[in-house]
């Protein structure tokens, strides 16, 4: 039985998006595989006992401070420490300054890994300071992965490890079709035609921009997540855009049957990979992103798999819109190229073989 020990900054029940979904993903799908998995995360509580999430196990210990993104925990090394002594490979999953200090002061005896999830964007004014701790800790671990080849290109920080990145694409499950009576009550509400967004509506998601394009176009768009606009400058809304609210992964699935293509106007590099871009390509439907020099150009393959746009551009997008609106046989074309690829590359299963291999490897390696 081999026991990996996950380290990020939140987990279950509080977070559920992003870096948590793949460390679930992973820690599940490996049970099968004599993977033993446990997660060391923080959480508002910190709590003595692990609580079992499927067939894994998470270690919560209290959060004592969260700034610029880095969350904080006394507490939190005593505990590595403990559960450092029972791990084959420890597996950190980037960006979190914490687990750069943990593996510095307790961890490199250890066979490890670690995911580099994102460059950090919005918190740049810390990245000087940050980095004087990064790279000597990228220099110690024995693995380094990120999770596309665009990304491990075009980032500053990798490009000074990248004789020792390896590329693990994100895989996800595949997915469950919708009842009928969940598609007809979508129907009912927002039609069939409509292009439509999944996600959380974050200040690098590109919103604004996809509103002004269907502003421009008078095309239908449905944006599924909280309506919470704080962190834009929107002060009218279109009546052909329309707010679902935060759906559940029926409703989603449901949604994205009915939709004539998926939109993701993401403009920052905050955006390391679109999660929710896999989902449209699981479901055969085209694809509109930005070329933002990361993994959303990896998932969505200009005239293959839907349209590349230049990012916060409402003209470029609403032209990409109205184009495949125009053009429903290509865009079906785009669709099924977008199953196929996913078939082949984004599977779970794919992605948890491939993390396995490199377990094996650094165990190998390490002792070596």
């Amino acid at each position: 039985m081999m026991k990996i020990l996950h380290v990020y900054k939140v987990y279950l029940p509080e977070n559920f998006t992003g870096i948590p979904r793949v460390i679930h993903t992973l820690a599940e799908g490996l049970t099968h595989k004599g993977v033993e998995s446990h997660v060391l995360t923080l959480a508002a509580k910190g709590r003595s006992e692990p609580e079992a999430i499927g067939s894994h196990y998470a270690h919560y210990v209290r959060r004592d401070l969260h700034i610029a993104s880095a969350s904080l925990s006394a507490s939190a090394f005593g505990r590595f420490r403990q559960l450092a002594k029972s791990a084959d490979v420890i597996h950190y999953h980037l960006p979190w300054p914490l687990a750069d200090i943990l593996h510095l002061a307790a961890g490199r005896k250890k066979p490890s890994v670690a995911t580099y999830h994102s460059d950090i964007v919005k918190q740049r004014l810390v990245l000087p300071i940050y980095s004087r701790l990064l790279h000597p800790f990228l220099r110690k671990v024995d693995a380094i992965v990120a999770t596309s080849s665009n990304y491990a290109e075009t980032s500053e920080i990798l490009a000074k490890h990248r004789s020792r990145v390896s590329i693990i694409p994100i895989g996800i499950g595949e997915r469950e079709e919708p009842e009928p009576n969940q598609k007809e009550r979508w129907r009912a509400r927002f039609g069939d035609s409509f292009f439509l967004f999944v996600g959380s509506l974050r200040y690098y998601k590109g919103l604004p921009f996809l509103i002004e394009a269907a502003r421009r176009t008078g095309l239908p768009v449905v944006i599924a997540g909280s309506r919470d606009l704080a962190d834009f400058d929107i002060h009218d809304v279109p009546e052909n855009v329309h707010f679902s609210g935060e759906v559940s992964e029926e409703d989603k699935e449901a949604l994205l049957s009915l939709c004539q293509a998926f939109v993701f106007p993401s403009h920052l590099r905050s955006e390391a990979f679109g999660v929710a871009l896999l989902e449209a390509a699981r479901a055969a439907k085209p694809m509109i992103s930005c070329e933002i020099g990361t993994g959303t150009s990896f998932v969505n393959i200009a005239g293959e798999t839907g349209l590349v746009i230049a990012p916060r551009d409402p003209e470029a997008l609403g032209g990409a819109m109205t184009w495949l609106a125009h053009n429903p046989q290509e865009a079906q074309k785009m669709g099924a190229n977008a199953r196929r690829r996913f078939e082949r590359l984004f599977r779970a299963e794919d992605m948890c073989a491939a993390y396995l291999r490199l377990y094996h490897r650094v165990v190998a390696t390490h002792r070596q």
